[in-house]
């Protein structure tokens, strides 16, 4: 599975579904900067114990961040087209990472690697405004996941992830929604039937 997009193409699409604005010279800076990857269902795209060092911005496919407790294998966040995929721990310390990262179907990814971004960060003005609002939307998104699991009960748990992010439901496997939304997949089968008949 080739990518159907050039690096600018791509650049375009990330600054767009991030609100920002690249003048012509930076949006061919930044294109300049992105790395394609492939890989298959099954396939890990970062393991336990190693460093991330830059954001993925998925062109094609669905990704799963994990972590294991206790034996257990817990699901953090699923993540298809259109989303930038960042261990933002290991990656803002640098430091190996607890989460994990697997392709839950055939996966194309662009890879903006930190060291690169940082320069063009510190060169171009309007790279530096995209590169923050890369952070601020990352942080929005997990404060609003941690406050749904936090206050919400199991159905509007449900309901905000079906009104926020269909797509994981129509594609990710049962279990790793059920982990994801901190239910039992019993719970999620009953939630799910009881919206189908009301």
């Amino acid at each position: 599975m080739n990518s159907m997009m050039t690096n600018v193409e791509v650049a375009r699409r990330i600054v767009a579904e991030n609100n920002g604005q690249l003048e012509r010279e930076s949006l061919h800076a930044f294109a300049d900067i992105l790395v394609y990857r492939k890989y298959k269902k099954g396939e890990r795209i970062l393991d336990e114990g190693e460093v991330c060092t830059c954001m993925r911005y998925i062109e094609k496919g669905l990704t799963r961040q994990f972590y294991y407790k206790h034996e257990k294998d817990l699901t953090e966040h699923i993540a298809y087209e259109g989303g930038l995929v960042i261990c933002l721990e290991s990656y803002l310390k640098q430091a190996p990472t607890h989460l994990m990262i697997e392709a839950l179907e055939p996966t194309v990814l662009w890879e903006i690697n930190k060291a690169d971004i940082e320069q063009l960060a510190a060169t171009y003005n309007d790279i530096g405004v995209l590169y923050r609002k890369f952070f601020e939307f990352s942080l929005i998104e997990s404060q609003v996941k941690a406050d749904t699991l936090r206050f919400e009960p199991a159905h509007e748990r449900y309901n905000k992830l079906l009104q926020l992010h269909p797509e994981i439901l129509k594609r990710a496997p049962l279990v790793y929604i059920a982990s994801l939304l901190q239910m039992t997949p019993e719970t999620l089968s009953r939630v799910r039937s009881s919206n189908l008949n009301s």
